[in-house]
């Protein structure tokens, strides 16, 4: 697939089958949000009432502040795991529906879930490392920061060293996050369509964008541009229409329902069009990480032989069981530690070619011994070999004659003489000529040993 062809997939996905992932991906997304808010705004009010149910200089209240903000934290983190949780099944149900859309099936999300339920777990614990990975960087680059402030005494000179630290690590942190997350791109694809434990699919993401990384790069980047554009087209309006018209309609305030509520609700619609928006660039990522797994299996795998053979299978009438798996990976073929050879110049990898087979004029040409063109690909490419010219001597061979034979005219019953001249079948042992009167009126060539043919001359 070219880059333009993975690109524009990744966006027409949600045609292919828009009930399963448009539509859950926005209930997830609204669904947790709306849980968050309401949890949210639950704990905010019980933690309001406890703290001034408490007297001024009362020796509970500090207690309970602290109570109240590890209540807070604990809440953040099950919102964030209940977040990153919900976001893996989507990230497998993308890729699981990218793998039935490729041989030619639309599944149901009942479908969709038996294939992702097995990586579930592997799934949320590779997001949840994800986020640890980011939290830990993070504690670092503060608990640098905060050493080197309390090692200057917290003076001027060191907290501005501190400062630049910290900028310079977050700079430096940008192209490192973007090159891990390139290279572990295809990772929730290995673990839903392979079924590869966490580090096999680590290791398997990082050999299959190898040679790859910089068309990853591309299609992930303009994927986020176009959809992170798209959310701030939604967004930006909507919140500078909210306040306008909140402005006009209660510029002092209001205490009158129906003003409160129509100002809710001017906040909330340009939020939830953002929700829309973030859910679907939750399913277009998840597209087009799971196309670029099925590109980079295609040219080092040869992945695509394996999908036309299960395709044909398919149509000529063979069950599921029989079919089998089309993306479990062969060892024979799978993608080494070594970096898979580069195609020489000109060669053009034909979908039906077998392997060893020699490509003139699109036409596949197989060696003797080769499977036929339509199996799976199981070997590399062919390159072609130089074969020196043998010179073949041209051997002399002498002209024989052959004498005419005179035929006599032969009389039919009933029918006239016929001439001498009329087309006569040729005697036995003797070769077949068009005419043999011109064999008998055109004279030979002598023999070497000077006989000459009857009629002829010397």
């Amino acid at each position: 697939m070219t880059f333009g062809m993975i690109l524009g997939r990744s966006f027409s996905a949600l045609r292919h089958n828009p009930k399963v992932l448009f539509g859950f991906a926005v209930a997830v997304q609204f669904g947790i949000t709306a849980i968050a808010v309401v949890v949210i705004v639950l704990v905010a009010g019980f933690a309001a009432a406890r703290i001034a149910s408490v007297p001024a200089g009362s020796p509970d209240q500090g207690p309970i502040i602290a109570g109240t903000i590890a209540l807070s934290i604990l809440l953040g983190v099950v919102l964030t795991l209940a977040s990153v949780a919900f976001t893996s099944i989507v990230q497998g149900l993308v890729a699981a529906d990218v793998s039935f859309a490729a041989v030619g099936r639309r599944a149901p999300l009942r479908t969709l879930w038996t294939r992702v339920r097995p990586a579930f777990w592997r799934l949320f614990a590779y997001a949840l490392l994800q986020g640890l990975a980011a939290l830990l960087w993070m504690l670092a680059i503060g608990g640098a920061a905060i050493a080197i402030m309390a090692g200057g005494g917290f003076a001027d000179g060191s907290i501005g060293v501190a400062v630049g630290l910290v900028v310079l690590l977050v700079l430096a942190s940008i192209p490192l996050a973007v090159w891990l997350t390139t290279k572990l791109l295809v990772v929730p694809a290995a673990l839903v369509l392979e079924q590869a434990t966490i580090g096999g699919a680590l290791v398997r993401s990082w050999r299959l964008i190898r040679g790859r990384f910089w068309p990853a790069l591309g299609v992930m980047f303009l994927i986020g541009a176009i959809m992170g554009l798209a959310a701030q087209v939604v967004s930006v309006p909507g919140s500078i229409l909210s306040g306008v018209i909140g402005g006009v309609m209660a510029p002092t305030g209001s205490t009158d329902e129906s003003q409160v509520i129509g100002l809710i609700a001017l906040t909330v619609l340009p939020q939830i069009l953002v929700l829309a928006v973030q859910a679907i660039t939750l399913v277009v990522q998840g597209t087009g990480a799971t196309l670029i797994y099925l590109d980079s299996r295609m040219r080092y795998e040869g992945l695509d032989q394996t999908l036309i053979r299960h395709i044909e299978r398919s149509a000529l009438g063979a069950s599921d069981a029989d079919l089998g798996d089309p993306y479990i990976v062969d060892p024979a073929r799978a993608v080494t530690k070594t970096p898979p050879p580069k195609q020489p110049a000109g060669y053009a990898a034909q979908p039906s070619a077998a392997p060893g087979s020699f490509i003139a004029n699109g036409y596949p040409a197989p060696h003797p011994g080769q499977p036929h063109a339509g199996q799976p690909f199981t070997g590399q490419p062919h390159q072609a070999q130089p074969y020196p010219a043998q010179p073949y001597q041209a051997q002399p061979y002498p002209a024989q004659p052959y004498p005419a034979q005179p035929h006599p005219a032969t009389s039919y019953p009933g029918g006239p003489q016929q001439s001498p001249y009329a087309p006569q079948p040729p005697a036995p042992g003797q070769p077949h000529t068009a005419n043999d009167a011109s064999a008998t009126a055109a004279p030979a060539e002598p023999s070497p040993g000077g006989w000459a043919a009857p009629g002829g001359t010397e």
